[in-house]
């Protein structure tokens, strides 16, 4: 009978809540840094550029600033329009349910580009494919990546902004073992809390809008401030470039010869 749950065998692991399973949620993170180093790198540069284009006067810190301030617009946005869904009536919750993959994706590529768009203005370099995932991972698990770290570097190694200095000093092969530690610690903190979080948005009659909203916030706020202590202060002025000028041939720098 289809409106009775099969029984489900001590073998058969319970799904995460919200319905996403933790290695589909690993899988999702994956696509959205893989797509971040192909994408994000030149969008993450030109948005950086833009911010400071737009207002000259502007140093490093009020950037950063701007940044925390419209993902967390964006982030409260694809909350509650996700809640939102819920209230059609009768389909609702349907519509919700789909929906609640997606923006699961959308939340974490809004978030990999704001975590890249902090190491730019902090003048991080993120060529590297590992240490960008490094960068991102440490964001979403706040301190667990700091202790992490600080396995494979010695706890006096990560203090301050730890996240800058510590992905530097890591060799390459041990940056993929932070990451395969992130990665876990991620898949396990991100999936119950944002599975709880799922379920909030399916309540209909514009709850669903609410919770999302809201809850979408506070994850937001948590992951602004995982970037500020990983990342530290961002200075109040841009680093001067110096230009070398060429050479001058010989005869130009010879002393003047004086006059008879």
């Amino acid at each position: 009978m289809g409106i009775f749950r099969r029984r489900r065998s001590a073998q058969e692991p319970a799904p995460a809540p919200g319905g996403e399973k933790p290695g589909m949620t690993a899988r999702v993170l994956s696509r959205v840094i893989e797509s971040s180093e192909k994408v994000q790198g030149p969008a993450v540069r030109a948005y950086v550029e833009r911010l400071r284009h737009r207002d000259p006067g502007v140093g490093p810190a009020q950037v950063v600033k701007k940044l925390e301030r419209r993902y967390l617009a964006a982030a409260t946005a694809s909350g509650a329009a996700v809640g939102a869904t819920a209230a059609v009536p009768a389909i609702g919750t349907l519509l919700a349910l789909s929906a609640v993959a997606g923006e699961t994706a959308v939340f974490l590529e809004a978030t990999a580009f704001f975590v890249l768009c902090v190491a730019e203005v902090h003048g991080i370099p993120v060529d590297n494919r590992e240490r960008r995932r490094a960068l991102v991972l440490a964001v979403l698990v706040g301190d667990q990546g700091k202790g992490a770290m600080a396995d494979l570097l010695g706890s006096g190694r990560t203090s301050g902004a730890w996240l800058a200095q510590g992905t530097a000093a890591l060799p390459l092969p041990a940056v993929s073992e932070l990451n395969s530690r992130l990665l876990r610690y991620f898949v396990k903190r991100f999936t119950l809390r944002r599975g709880a979080l799922a379920f909030g948005k399916l309540l209909p009659v514009g709850l669903g809008a609410v919770i999302g909203a809201l809850g979408n916030r506070f994850i937001g706020k948590k992951i602004v401030g995982n970037a500020r202590k990983a990342f530290g202060p961002a200075a109040d002025r841009w680093p001067v470039t110096l230009h070398l000028l060429p050479a001058l041939p010989d005869d130009d720098v010879r002393p003047a010869q004086p006059s008879a």
